[in-house]
């Protein structure tokens, strides 16, 4: 098997633990470098038996230890566009995290640098590998649902998730973006594919009510006396205490969403609840499926139908609700690399769910339904090639 030298840009938890999957899988790796003044996923490689390789203090000089078979980009997610810029003038095919831009001007900017050609970009939108999603994109594909009419969503994080993102570097919008951004940008993904039109107009009503400084006294204890609230190190620029930090992204919203094809979605986000739920309720003109993403279970009956719904339970669940996702992710990454497979998402699907999110977020901080037209008149425009040096000169 080809042995794969990799380069990684910013060695955070998130692309140590894609690095960890990819070796699990089989993958032949040498994480010959990386560039990170403090590198919080060392533990988690650690653990891996994956050899850290050498540390280059900037991108620039990572480069002259190269070449690389590919470069990973894994920093915090105010700085993906600037490392995704200097990645894209390099050779070696490029996996980022999600997301890959923060807003819409880095969107349009991107955009129109990949219209001018630029070495294959692979998007961490995890849940795209998942066996459940898809089996969920084949049964609306195949017509099992008929026409899609509408779709009920929600992700509901236990508290000591929600304690974690009210700690780390994704509790504030400058270096992570929104909430939604960050965390359901995945989702907003596959919506986006399985509706297969892009949203026309969105609102949303969200908030901080739970890690606030205003509550009095929350309690920080299970029931057996043991602390919450410290799932995991904090890591780059953490806060001590979900409750007193300075956060400013939402813990829990609501959106919906008109899309141009006429499919209605809602969707819910709440980073605090006793009962942990991701579930997508799709139902078109001849059937309806339930899939709940924590528990790995399908569920799916035609609407002139009064048999049992057929239901697949697929297994795998995994303590931090991945189902397996990051490994079956590595082995799409793989077989992209050597031309077996196209990987299931594209740059572009990535950079119009994340406008979606940040369409929504603006209807939230404007209080007022948004017209989603200007924004994708832009963002073609943009990958159309006008304008990409004023826009790139704009973010840069």
């Amino acid at each position: 098997m080809t042995t794969y030298r990799i380069g990684v840009i910013g060695l955070g938890q998130r692309i140590a633990h894609v690095l960890a999957a990819m070796q699990e899988v089989g993958w032949n790796l040498d994480l010959a470098g990386y560039v990170d003044p403090a590198p919080v996923g060392q533990p988690i490689l650690e653990a891996a038996d994956i050899p850290m390789g050498r540390s280059f203090p900037t991108p620039a000089e990572l480069m002259k230890g190269g070449p690389f078979d590919l470069l990973m980009l894994g920093a915090p997610n105010h700085l993906h566009f600037e490392h995704l810029a200097f990645a894209l003038d390099q050779s070696a095919p490029i996996f980022a995290e999600k997301p890959i831009v923060r807003t819409e001007a880095e969107t349009e900017a991107l955009a129109g640098r990949l219209a001018t050609g630029a070495p294959p970009v692979y998007v961490g939108l995890v849940m795209r590998s998942l066996p459940i999603v898809r089996e969920i994109l084949a049964r609306i594909d195949g017509g099992d649902l008929g026409e899609l009419v509408s779709i009920d969503a929600t992700e509901h994080l236990p508290p000591e998730h929600g304690g974690y993102l009210a700690r780390n570097w994704r509790r504030r919008q400058e270096w992570g973006g929104s909430y939604l951004l960050d965390k359901v940008v995945h989702d907003f993904d596959v919506f986006g594919r399985m509706v297969g039109a892009r949203p026309a107009r969105v609102a949303s009503f969200g908030g901080r009510r739970i890690f606030t400084a205003q509550r009095v006294d929350p309690p920080r204890a299970w029931e057996d006396g043991s602390a919450a609230y410290a799932l995991r190190d904090a890591g780059w620029a953490g806060a001590n205490d979900a409750f007193q930090s300075d956060m400013d992204v939402t813990d829990h919203q609501v959106a919906i969403v008109e899309y141009a094809n006429d499919v209605r979605l809602s969707f819910h986000a709440n980073s605090h609840t006793a009962l942990t739920e991701r579930r997508w309720y799709v139902a078109g003109t001849e059937g309806t499926l339930i899939a709940d993403l924590v528990r790995n279970k399908l569920m799916v009956r035609r609407a002139l139908f009064r048999g049992r719904p057929e239901k697949i339970e697929y297994g795998g669940v995994t303590a931090d609700a991945h189902n397996g996702a990051d490994q079956a992710m590595a082995l799409d990454l793989l077989a992209a690399l050597e031309g077996q497979a196209p990987f299931p998402v594209s740059p572009y699907e990535s950079m119009e769910a994340g406008l979606t999110v940040m369409a929504i977020d603006r209807a939230m901080e404007e209080r007022q339904v948004v017209d989603c037209g200007p924004m994708w008149a832009r963002y073609d425009m943009a990958r159309s090639g006008v304008g990409e040096q004023r826009l790139a000169d704009e973010v840069l």
